[in-house]
């Protein structure tokens, strides 16, 4: 009798290369949005943007120039009318200009000097208010020097510094976020030696593309839907100028954002793989995060200095947040975006290389910490 020799199981073929890395980054797209702690931080990050939109609308509604009311053929009205940043009334009398005053409708009325209890020669002006001194009023009125600007910007101070704000709070906050968690990810995998049964799968270059994937899908879904939400918050507050001149600045952050982040994403993977504890975590990736925070700071404290901004949007990891605000300020030439794209495309590509080794070579060794040299060599 002849033995029969059991049936071989089933083999089943390697997964490519481009299959290995879409499921890696399922995966990391499926954990993170089950996780509420990123819900959560990005309804608050929505919150922000959108309080700022408010704001920003707010102050340009409290920023309109004082009302004054005049008298129609004196001597002082054309001057005053010639003022700006004054809203101008023209009253029929003297009478009917102090009545405007009475009612509110103005702040103050501008006379004459020969006009009123008031005069005394010493100014052209007498200003008839109600209960208080008007200030904003006085100090148009005021003889001042002549001010030249070679470059005048026509930017309203406290909207670019909410602008600056934004960009570097939104990048901080994205960079951060899933910086973090790419970091933690990679030491828990090979804390709990998961990374061992993975690798007997998949190379390790695929398992960290599809964690920078996945990562980065979701903060590319993250940037554009906190750049729809500013959008729809300028048109429905009726800000549609700002969102004129805001407009391209915000798609230039976008581009420069998913090339930024890549690069971010793939030191913080490589860096973490050098140790194997949650709390080696930091030591590894402070210089990482230092790079996330030294363009919001700058951005924060010299919004309006061109040679820092124009410094910024030439360093890969402070180009996404210093080119956007250069051309929100109007200061960048047209074709300064696209070199400074051209050079983070270039070292984001070095750092994905370089990143990759570090990471291959690291994520199999475990205990102590692996010396950033003995990475590099393998």
């Amino acid at each position: 009798m002849t033995a029969t020799r059991p049936a071989a199981a089933p083999r089943f073929p390697a997964p490519r290369f481009s299959q290995s890395v879409w499921l890696v980054a399922q995966r990391e797209m499926s954990m993170k949005l089950r996780s509420k702690a990123f819900l959560i931080s990005t309804g608050i990050l929505m919150l922000a943007v959108l309080a700022s939109v408010v704001i920003g609308g707010l102050v340009g509604g409290m920023s309109s120039a004082p009302k004054v009311s005049v008298v129609e053929g004196s001597s002082v009205a054309s001057t005053v009318q010639a003022i700006q940043g004054l809203d101008v009334r023209v009253a029929p009398s003297t009478d009917a200009a102090e009545a405007l005053v009475r009612d509110g409708t103005v702040d103050a009325a501008v006379l004459g000097a020969d006009t009123g209890a008031g005069a005394s020669g010493a100014s052209p002006f007498t200003v008839v208010a109600l209960d208080s001194a008007p200030t904003a009023v006085v100090q148009a009125l005021s003889v001042a020097p002549t001010v030249q600007l070679l470059e005048p910007s026509d930017q309203n101070p406290l909207i670019v510094y909410f602008v600056a704000l934004a960009f570097g709070l939104v990048f901080f906050m994205s960079a951060i976020t899933f910086g973090t968690t790419i970091a933690q990810s990679v030491v828990e995998e090979k804390q709990t030696r998961v990374v061992e049964i993975l690798l007997s799968t998949i190379s390790a270059r695929a398992l960290l593309a599809g964690k920078v994937l996945g990562n980065s899908l979701l903060a590319f879904g993250q940037i554009a839907a906190i750049a729809i939400l500013a959008g729809i918050g300028l048109l429905i507050s009726g800000q549609t100028a700002l969102l004129g001149s805001l407009g391209p600045s915000i798609i230039w952050f976008v581009v420069f954002f998913v090339f930024g982040f890549v690069l971010l994403a793939s030191l913080f993977a490589a860096t973490a793989a050098l140790v194997s504890r949650q709390e080696d975590i930091g030591s590894v990736t402070s210089p990482v995060m230092m790079l996330v925070m030294i363009p919001y700071f700058l951005v924060i404290f010299f919004n309006d200095n061109a040679l820092v901004l124009g410094i910024m949007s030439y360093v890969p990891f402070s180009a996404p947040v210093g080119m956007p605000m250069r051309l929100f300020l109007g200061t960048a030439e047209w074709w300064e975006p696209l070199i400074s794209l051209v050079v983070l495309v270039v070292v984001t590509a070095g750092v994905i290389v370089l990143g990759s080794r570090i990471y291959a070579n690291s994520l199999l060794r475990t205990g102590a910490r692996v010396k950033l040299r003995d990475a590099l060599r393998g």
